[in-house]
């Protein structure tokens, strides 16, 4: 909460003036599900897609955002709420300044990426659940932490000793156990031309 005797300060380029210098909407999408389901790949490629089209982006990937910005954080559910709370925050910054962002975290919980959502307009926020079945994601197990959680070297970890919520209504759903990398992009990108979220120039 912030201290009573700050104030917001409204700035002269909104992100109105934003999207009208860059030639499209800025929006946050956000992809959430088990290690190894494929968020970081997906993301990378839908990032790739866009830039090329011309669109101004960034992407907020949780390994990256734990080495900086996050990197005081351990992995107490405390310490994961505020991890998402602290991405949220910036991915709303970087919206306001007119991006495309888009966010890969597990974020296990229903109630931080709702409150994520919570912050952005109604059509700004498009939740992309990568699905695969946890014996898929722990057989693929890209970075060996199934492997180090099954041998107690990881307490807590998310589909293993920690609880994962699936989405309930996402906007995209993702079956990554038969969809290849570049098919799920692609998934991601109709959605967004389907609906209006992205117009490229």
């Amino acid at each position: 909460m912030p201290a009573p005797h700050l104030h917001p300060h409204c700035l002269g380029v909104d992100k109105d003036a934003h999207v009208a210098l860059n030639g499209h909407r800025p929006r946050v999408v956000w992809l959430t599900g088990l290690s190894g389901a494929g968020k970081s790949t997906i993301a990378d490629l839908v990032e790739q897609r866009l830039f090329a089209e011309g669109a101004h982006t960034a992407v907020l990937d949780g390994d990256n955002v734990r080495h900086g910005l996050c990197c005081d954080l351990g992995f107490s559910a405390a310490d994961r709420d505020e991890n998402i709370r602290r991405v949220a925050e910036v991915a709303k910054l970087m919206v306001d300044s007119g991006l495309i962002v888009i966010v890969a975290f597990i974020s296990p919980f229903r109630a931080e990426r709702d409150a994520a959502r919570a912050l952005f307009e109604p059509d700004e926020f498009v939740e992309v659940f990568v699905d695969v079945p946890l014996r898929v994601a722990e057989a693929r197990d890209p970075k060996g932490l199934y492997r180090k959680a099954r041998a107690g070297e990881l307490r807590g970890f998310t589909g293993v000793d920690g609880v994962y919520e699936p989405p309930e209504a996402p906007e995209v759903r993702l079956d990554t156990a038969t969809l290849g990398p570049a098919a799920a992009a692609d998934a991601i990108l109709d959605h967004l031309r389907a609906n209006g979220l992205y117009v490229a120039r």
